[in-house]
């Protein structure tokens, strides 16, 4: 294991990364997996809300386009459960608006292509180290 959080890969929450897109869901995983984050992934929103019902991630990191159940929808859906609704949630999109992130209560917003040096931050920020 590599990276400052290695210490986290145990039994620690999973960050979920929920994007459509399978070369960067694995792109982001593999970057965070490196850093020595537990990653869970979901391909819409969907999935996703199953992923936070099976085990409650530390942190979110959302598409916004995406089929099935777009991020809007999902990140709606979220917070209107009462235990879920705290969890945050950085939006990574190529749309570009960083106040649609902001209207759905987004703790972050990257544009995409990102840089990792900013993803990095923005989830060690967000996301408690053990």
């Amino acid at each position: 294991m590599k990276g400052p959080h290695a210490a986290l890969r145990g039994r620690a929450p999973p960050v979920l990364v929920v994007d459509d897109d399978p070369d960067i869901l694995e792109a982001v995983c593999d970057i965070l997996e490196g850093e020595g984050y537990r990653v869970a992934r979901a391909r819409n929103g969907r999935e996703a809300l199953g992923q936070v019902e099976e085990e409650r991630p530390l942190l979110i990191l959302l598409d916004l386009m995406m089929p099935v159940m777009d991020g809007s929808a999902f990140a709606q859906a979220l917070r209107g459960r009462e235990r879920d609704r705290s969890i945050p949630i950085v939006v990574i999109s190529a749309d570009g608006d960083p106040q649609k992130a902001a209207a759905l209560g987004a703790r972050g917003f990257l544009a995409k292509p990102f840089d990792i040096d900013a993803l990095l931050a923005e989830v060690a920020a967000l996301a408690p180290s053990a």
